[in-house]
């Protein structure tokens, strides 16, 4: 069973940074895809980054690129999000998001579109509070 736990979550402000985490447990392989997904309140939940284990590859939503950073642990298959100049904009519930290796050719296209469909586990979630 898959098991996505985020950490580092908290209150900043404008201008401030946060690392947000995600351990995964439970991943059969280490080529995994794994992301960020965010929930403003009143909002549908938005994509903001992705990374593919395979080539270690990252990508970017077009609100964050430049100021967000992905970086990966293979060995502890973990993930962190680096934010800096953070606006009260990027506030939200921070969730992560994996999707196990596949058989399929070029199967973490979806996941590195940003596609809810690109994702078959889920973290909780940590809040993310930027104060301006």
């Amino acid at each position: 069973q898959v098991r996505l736990a985020e950490s580092g979550g908290g209150s900043v402000q404008t201008g401030g940074s946060l690392r947000l985490s995600c351990a995964a447990s439970g991943y059969s392989a280490s080529g995994n895809c794994m992301g960020w997904f965010r929930q403003a309140p009143g909002k549908e939940r938005e994509w903001v980054a992705a990374i593919y284990f395979g080539d270690g590859k990252s990508y970017y939503s077009d609100s964050v690129k430049g100021r967000f950073t992905l970086t990966q642990d293979y060995a502890q298959n973990t993930m962190a999000l680096h934010m800096s100049n953070l606006k009260p904009e990027d506030t939200g519930v921070y969730y992560c998001a994996g999707l196990g290796q596949q058989s399929q050719p070029l199967w973490w296209w979806k996941c590195i579109a940003g596609r809810d469909d690109g994702y078959s586990d889920w973290g909780r979630g940590t809040q993310v509070t930027v104060s301006s």
